[in-house]
């Protein structure tokens, strides 16, 4: 596995931002993204805790723990007051998910001062926030929107591994799903030798940065530290990606959701069977090459 960095830069224009990382698809870390925000000064634990520490929610832990899952179940459940606790205390591999402290919470999107690389074209009515334990980990996934994603990371450190969409058969991506089956934490190069031929990028992503994913890649996410990040998305410029988008939306998830309820297990045991086809087809063309 091959894993090179991702450089940094501060400001950039827009033409610069298009021709260098838009147009070729490539991941850059902004450090002047968000260098106007209030929020990195005024959010901290206890300002959330004092405006939303009541809200009951969900707890997960580790994702890949469930790589033939969905989704994994949740845990445990606590108020969002408690889960700060927890994972200011110390190593919790515990995360949030399907709770955006910025929709319960709507006027904290004041605090968010962009300085968009993009014309304009991020959607900034729609930011995402996500919270982790240091150790806690989201399972490699492309989004299924095939959008631009912009993340922030306000507190805390993430260790973060991207991967270009033509290397789907090599992270043994699962007919009909987003995610693969491998553990990219502890690689198992016997059971799954395609890991052994990636080609991505990987970095630390420090308070105040904005790592710049393209439309279509594959993310692995590990918190270093305990923290919270904020994503922004821009819809892909090309309307075909965003067919591709929507057909992922409306018909892929649908038809593998059904033959999951009519098949069950039969069903999964195909998905990996032709997960690990493709990954060997994949291995024999790079060996050809």
């Amino acid at each position: 596995m091959l894993l090179k960095p991702i450089s940094r830069v501060g400001l950039i224009e827009k033409d610069e931002f298009y021709k260098q990382h838009l147009q070729p698809k490539k991941p850059v870390i902004l450090t002047g993204f968000v260098k106007d925000s209030p929020a990195l000064h005024k959010w901290t634990y206890d300002y959330f805790k004092e405006i939303a520490g009541d809200y009951k929610v969900n707890l997960y832990g580790r994702e890949d723990e469930f790589n033939d899952h969905v989704t994994s179940p949740p845990v445990m459940k606590a108020t969002f007051g408690e889960y700060l606790d927890i994972i200011a205390s110390g190593p919790a591999e515990l995360r949030l998910f399907l709770f955006n402290l910025l929709q319960h919470n709507p006027e904290l999107k004041k605090d968010l001062v962009y300085n968009d690389p993009t014309g304009g074209k991020i959607v900034s009515w729609l930011p995402y926030m996500f919270f982790g334990g240091e150790g806690s980990s989201v399972r490699y996934h492309y989004d299924i929107d095939m959008s631009h994603i912009f993340l922030t990371q306000f507190k805390g450190v993430k260790k973060i591994w991207l991967f270009p969409l033509d290397q789907s058969p090599l992270l043994y991506k699962l007919p009909y799903n987003f995610h693969g089956m491998a553990n990219l934490n502890n690689p198992d190069y016997d059971k799954h030798p395609g890991l052994k031929y990636l080609n991505g990028y990987e970095c630390e992503l420090q308070p105040g940065e904005t790592l710049y994913i393209p439309s279509g890649y594959w993310h692995y996410i590990k918190y270093a530290t305990e923290g919270y990040s904020v994503s922004m998305r821009m819809l892909n410029e090309r309307p075909i990606e965003r067919l591709r988008g929507l057909k992922n939306i409306l018909l892929t998830r649908r038809v593998d959701n059904t033959m999951r309820r009519l098949f069950k297990d039969k069903w999964l045991a195909y998905k990996i069977k032709q997960a690990d086809i493709n990954a060997n087809r994949a291995i024999d063309k790079l060996k050809g090459a």
